[in-house]
């Protein structure tokens, strides 16, 4: 131990120095660790030998990541999307396999060597994909389940492509025989645990959560992993097989998120050291003498993937550019590649000079996944014909729908928030025009009557068909942050005078929505946490106004739009017509506003009864609305009061007209 200590130490130093300058320069962190082991392995520098102990700790992370897998498995996940996940999915690994196969007899290698590699060349990366998947707002695009599908097979695969591998090792006579223990005892395994183990697993872990111990918790989950998959090793089988039934068992119980917040740095270093030892193996000198033997792998491997995933998807019924949009997403190489690779070459399957060029062409293909994804839609739209036509129709339809109203909400995103929000608009019969990017809901929506158009709200021509320009408002309700910003920039760069609300799903990102240039931003955690606290006081006993006076202040101190607006508990203006009903009303300074550069109370709004509420600045935050505040351009200048004294404040402000 002591001797591979100073290895593990100076393979850590360089993980930590690597991988942060790779995230800093928004690269996959993968490929730090690939390149920390290829510099400081044995065929470059030479610092760090390729000991057993290192892979031997290297393994851990390869059991942790398939317990991860197994806890995301989820049986009715995969009854709802089993036709691409066993249809799709199960078509794309087979498919690319025998392609592999075929190539490897032509040249002349071994055929269960070639299922190995195709089984290895057949995967794509989770990891990168569903991250960007995420980060895009494509996760409910037709591409986006596909691709997700595809993904959640591929994962499935694994446990069984590690079991078969070392079989393929044993003499031909030998091998059947040896094939059918392995599906004989993995599924005994299997039956004994999940009929077995799942009901003795729920009343365990509860046991052990009374004693409320992270401690003795994680102890626990630790005891339940590695132990289940030192059965599976003892049955003769692998200890991933093992390391993925037991996430699958709790992950059926309540205790899943809980455990998966615990194990996710466990396994995030282990997986890490997994690759910076994959990186150990690859040789820089023979793959630099052998480097057009690695590109025409690359291109075959993009290529050829390409072209099976796009082809099955086509033929499964997916439209000309959702086909090549899934191409385009699963083509390169992904982090299960490198485990079936390893695995191959640790029992003989594949030799050192065959394994080289390979496992260079998939740190290539890694590489370039992010980039092929990010120019995906111009390829498509290139070589796909159709897909500007069907663009097209879905911009008209749009433009259609919105074409009759003016003044009107657009809600971006039409899931369970935008349906509720829909609700409030039309109970004040507000006109709105909503944008959603899952083809299933809108259609849902559509057929019950509802304004709702397919279209992505980061795209200009979607914005422009929804009536951006006569828009007085817009909604934005996605969870994800990033493509939340990437609306709000959209809408300002076509719209600088339109008021933008948006949802956020922590505090933490409220700061970074403000200052690209939202008008209010609503935080869930703040809203949740505020509505648990009034109702916990009124359950209490504390009377109802002393409840409401601290749902009013809390909410008057977090939105500068609310204060002075809850007066009390009862409806302020009863009585009242709509007309002399007090509104809210966001006025955006544009370029030549009158009001810029004036001091507030030089502009007078009081001689036309419009009050100010709040400012909002997109370079600073909690502006107060007093006289001596210069106003400036692109300030979003929030007005009170009636109707027709919010109009004259906003030509006050633009023009300087006092009526």
């Amino acid at each position: 131990m002591t001797e591979t200590l100073p290895f593990i130490l100076l393979l850590l130093a360089a993980a930590v120095v690597v991988v942060t300058l790779f995230r800093s320069l928004g690269l996959p962190p993968i490929m730090g660790y690939l390149l920390v082991g290829a510099v400081l392995g044995p065929h470059a520098l030479g610092w760090v030998p390729d000991v057993s102990q290192t892979r031997h700790l290297a393994e851990f992370g390869v059991v942790f990541l398939m317990f991860s897998i197994g806890l995301e498995f989820s049986l009715a996940r995969l009854f709802a999307m089993k036709r691409i996940v066993f249809g799709l999915g199960l078509a794309q690994v087979v498919a690319a396999m025998a392609v592999v196969l075929l190539a490897v007899q032509m040249l002349d290698l071994s055929p269960f060597a070639g299922i190995a590699l195709g089984g290895a060349l057949a995967m794509s990366s989770t990891a990168i994909l569903s991250k960007l998947l995420v980060e895009r707002g494509e996760l409910d695009a037709p591409h986006g389940r596909q691709v997700i599908g595809v993904l959640l097979f591929q994962d499935i695969a694994v446990v069984p492509l590690l079991v078969l591998i070392p079989a393929l090792t044993q003499p031909l006579d030998a091998m059947a025989e040896a094939m059918l223990l392995a599906g004989i005892k993995a599924a005994l395994v299997l039956a004994l645990v999940l009929f077995i183990g799942q009901r003795l697993l729920s009343s365990w872990f509860y046991l052990v959560a009374r004693r409320k111990s992270a401690e003795l918790f994680m102890l626990n989950v630790l005891l339940i992993t590695l132990g289940l998959a030192w059965i599976t090793e003892q049955a003769g089988l692998s200890l991933a097989l093992g390391a993925f039934t037991a996430g699958m068992l709790i992950g059926e119980t309540e205790y899943r998120y809980q455990v998966e917040e615990d194990i996710k740095p466990f396994r995030d270093v282990l997986l890490g050291l997994f690759f910076v030892a994959i990186g150990m193996r690859l040789n820089v000198p023979q793959i630099a003498g052998e480097w057009p033997q690695v590109i025409g792998i690359l291109l075959a491997l993009l290529v050829g993937k390409l072209l099976i995933a796009g082809s099955l998807s086509r033929a499964f019924g997916a439209l000309p550019g959702t086909a090549l949009r899934s191409g385009l997403w699963l083509c390169a190489g992904g982090e299960f590649g490198f485990v079936l690779l390893a695995r191959s070459g640790d029992v003989g399957l594949l030799q050192p000079a065959q394994l080289q060029p390979v496992l260079a062409a998939l740190v290539l293909s890694l590489l370039l996944a992010p980039l092929i994804v990010h120019f995906s839609d111009r390829l498509v739209f290139r070589f796909v014909a159709s897909e500007w036509l069907l663009r097209s129709m879905q911009v008209t339809q749009l433009a259609a729908r919105s074409l009759t109203v003016e003044q009107h909400a657009i809600i971006c995103g039409y899931g369970r928030t935008g349906q509720h929000l829909a609700r409030f608009l039309e109970a004040e019969d507000i006109s709105f025009v909503a944008i959603d990017p899952d083809p299933e809901r809108v259609q849902a929506a559509a057929v019950a009557g509802e304004t709702v158009s397919w279209g992505d709200a980061t795209k200009k021509e979607t914005l422009l068909a929804a009536g951006l320009a006569r828009a007085s408002v817009v909604i934005i309700t996605f969870a994800e942050t990033a493509t939340a910003l990437r609306v709000i920039h959209r809408v300002r760069e076509l719209h600088p005078g339109v008021a933008i609300v948006s949802r956020a799903r922590s505090e933490a990102d409220v700061e970074k929505l403000f200052a690209a240039g939202a008008a209010e931003v609503v935080p869930e955690a703040l809203e949740s946490s505020v509505m648990l606290a009034t109702h916990a006081l009124a359950l209490a006993g504390v009377p109802m106004h002393k409840v409401i006076k601290r749902l009013r202040e809390q909410r008057e101190q977090h939105y500068a739009l609310l204060r002075g607006f809850f007066h009390g508990a009862t409806d302020t203006g009863a009585g009242m017509t709509d007309a002399e009903q007090p509104r809210l009303h966001a006025v955006t300074l544009t370029p030549g506003a009158w009001a810029g550069g004036r001091r507030l109370g030089e502009v007078e709004l009081e001689k036309v009864g419009a009050g100010v509420t709040a400012i909002r600045r997109r370079s600073q935050r909690g502006l107060k609305p007093e006289p001596q505040l210069e106003l400036c351009e692109g300030d979003v200048v929030v007005l009170m009061g009636t109707a027709a004294a919010v109009m004259a404040g906003e030509a006050r402000l633009l023009s300087g007209k006092l009526k």
